[in-house]
């Protein structure tokens, strides 16, 4: 470590709402596929201060560039984000003094950008995608490059690519372990920069788990390789495959559907009584279409990286799945929503 300041700084990052970042509950899940032989359980990484598990590799990115001295006092940073991970870093980097430049995209949901904004956060919209890929990310990466460049001090998290952003996850697949005392079968979990995937992978190797890890990508998405599309319900997949991905983190992919996403996400609510948010529809996709694979007493645990309410005109949103996902796609839910 360098100066006493930056000590201080170090410390300070695990003080006031910081210390509410982690320790999330386990819940069982009984009535969301309740003729299951297995033993499901979610993960409620909403119940995180920012309101999703981003707010953990947000807090720990900064920890780490502070305890190392390359975060210092006075700096600024600079991250590109349109979700969860820009909410996380605008919430710890308020708390901590420094000040946030945010790269989004026309993408954006109004409520991302305003909740950025509340934390204090500046905003940088990019408007055109970039051309040679039709896709926002480059884009954004370029132009949190630029400022990087020009800002004197300025701190680059790069989420896409930073190991601390794994690391932040070996605790998230420890609570899950110790909830359920030593053991986890199977884990399903959404992926966008990987940090999550790869952290909890990580922890299972490390430790000598026979946990069976499921990865829950976007159709569409470029992180499993295939040809990218255009998709709707933010929160996992990616345009490029981040430099977190390792070809060898998952024992199996299940890809999902905006449809799909919409579906789980209702059940949830309707079911579980648990408002989430858009990745979470999509893993709870991807255990019903693992059920048969699931033995009986096995401990399964869905990750639900974040909450519901910041998509309430959007997938909760009938008008929203007429105009999108068309007329047969809300007759399917109306149809297959049924009280258990």
């Amino acid at each position: 470590m360098g100066s006493e300041e930056e000590s201080a700084g170090a410390e300070h990052a695990l003080d006031g709402v910081l210390l509410a970042v982690g320790g999330t509950p386990l819940v069982r899940l009984r009535r969301l596929f309740p003729d299951t032989p297995a033993r499901l359980h979610a993960k409620l990484e909403g119940a995180n201060p920012g309101g999703s598990a981003k707010d953990r590799p947000a807090l720990h990115v900064l920890r780490c560039a502070i305890a190392e001295g390359r975060l210092r006092p006075g700096m600024v940073v600079v991250e590109s984000s349109s979700g969860n991970f820009g909410v996380g870093l605008a919430q710890a980097c308020g708390y901590l003094g420094y000040p946030l430049i945010c790269v989004i995209d026309a993408r954006t949901t109004p409520q991302n950008a305003a909740i950025l904004r509340a934390y204090g956060a500046r905003i940088e919209t990019v408007t055109d995608p970039d051309p040679a890929t039709g896709e926002f990310l480059p884009a954004r990466l370029r132009r949190v490059r630029e400022l990087v460049e020009a800002l004197p001090g300025a701190f680059w998290p790069n989420q896409y690519e930073n190991l601390d952003n794994a690391a932040a996850h070996h605790v998230t697949m420890r609570e899950i372990v110790q909830s359920l005392g030593g053991r986890c079968d199977y884990l399903f979990c959404a992926t966008s920069t990987c940090g999550t995937l790869r952290g909890c992978a990580e922890y299972c190797r490390a430790n000598g788990l026979a946990t069976r890890i499921v990865a829950v990508d976007a159709k569409g998405s470029a992180i499993f390789g295939g040809p990218t599309e255009r998709r709707l319900v933010p929160g996992h997949g990616a345009a490029v495959r981040p430099g977190l991905f390792q070809a060898d983190l998952a024992d199996e992919v299940v890809l999902v559907s905006d449809l799909d996403c919409v579906m789980g996400c209702r059940r949830l609510a309707r079911r579980e009584s648990i408002l989430a948010g858009g990745s979470s529809g999509g893993v709870v996709a991807a255990v019903e279409r693992l059920l048969p694979a699931l033995p009986a007493g096995a401990d399964c645990v869905a990750i639900l990286p974040d909450r519901g309410e910041r998509y309430l005109d959007t997938i909760y949103s009938d008008e929203w799945v007429c105009e999108h996902l068309g007329a047969a796609a809300l007759e399917r839910l109306t149809g297959e929503l049924t009280p258990v």
